[in-house]
């Protein structure tokens, strides 16, 4: 079915509409990040900057510990997203394979978890933690960080699961392969973009958190990176906008090469499973 003139065009001009959405913020976060002070204080703002000043990227490495809250941040996202995936894989096969009376319950408690605002569980994580000691600790921020994703990450997984033909499995059992090696070669291959999806989700959602980092981490050096730019704002409201905007663009780089790298292999493989069974 051929698509009408008037209905393509608006879906041109939705796309340009949706670029412009995203590319103007980020065109204006660049070009602030390279503008000089007198440009801010300057009555006649100009989008582009007049001249190029790059020494905000070096008061922003320089003098807020960017490079250690960059390096916090990177590792509490990477340790979170394993642990992620390494729970919620066995868990959402368990759910969307095995029938049970609780199936219903469990996946209804998955879903209304999803609507508890942050400040609702953060004193509640706090006095959990704070007795055995894992308050002001990276480890601490990495459970919280895991039990925060882990819901949308079963129900995510649940979904692909269930997508997986049951004749692939049984066939595998035919030919004598147990359910762990069926789940390893079979199901696993075809759960390759539900994984990176997940995987992508978790990541980023642990690399731009800020309430629970605020809470739990007191010591400086432990300082995750949506911490370190909350410093460009002073204790009186005035706002370093170059040095924050080249920290933030400093900031989104890792976020941004962690999903080109994903995102290349988000569908490569889809049945892979199934040739190889």
């Amino acid at each position: 079915m051929r698509t009408k003139p008037g209905v393509r065009a608006l879906q041109y001009v939705a796309v340009v509409v949706y670029l412009v959405f995203l590319g103007f913020p980020l065109l204006w976060l660049i070009s602030s990040s390279l503008k000089s002070p007198q440009e801010f204080a300057s009555i006649t703002p100009s989008l582009l900057p007049k001249h190029f000043d790059v020494s905000n990227y070096s008061d922003a490495l320089n003098e807020q510990g960017l490079v250690r809250g960059l390096g916090n941040s990177l590792q509490i996202s990477i340790y979170s997203t394993i642990l992620v995936l390494i729970v919620a894989l066995p868990v959402s096969y368990a759910l969307a394979r095995f029938r049970s009376r609780l199936r219903p319950l469990t996946n209804g408690w998955i879903l209304v978890s999803q609507v508890f605002p942050v400040i609702l569980i953060v004193i509640p994580l706090f006095m959990i933690l704070r007795p055995l000691h894992l308050t002001n600790t990276i480890p601490g921020v990495v459970i919280v960080y895991m039990v925060w994703s882990l819901p949308f990450a079963l129900w995510m997984l649940q979904g692909y699961v269930a997508a997986v033909p049951r004749e692939l499995e049984e066939a595998a059992s035919v030919d004598g392969a147990g359910r762990i090696r069926t789940i390893v070669s079979i199901v696993m291959p075809l759960l390759r973009p539900g994984l990176i999806a997940t995987a992508m989700f978790t990541f980023i959602s642990a690399w731009n958190e800020f309430f629970f980092a605020l809470v739990l981490l007191q010591d400086p050096e432990l300082k995750t990176l949506p911490l370190v730019l909350a410093r460009f704002v002073g204790a009186e409201g005035q706002v370093q906008f170059g040095p924050l905007a080249a920290a933030s663009v400093l900031a989104t780089v890792p976020s941004l090469v962690f999903f080109a790298f994903l995102q290349r292999r988000l569908t490569s493989g889809l049945l892979s499973g199934a040739v190889k069974g």
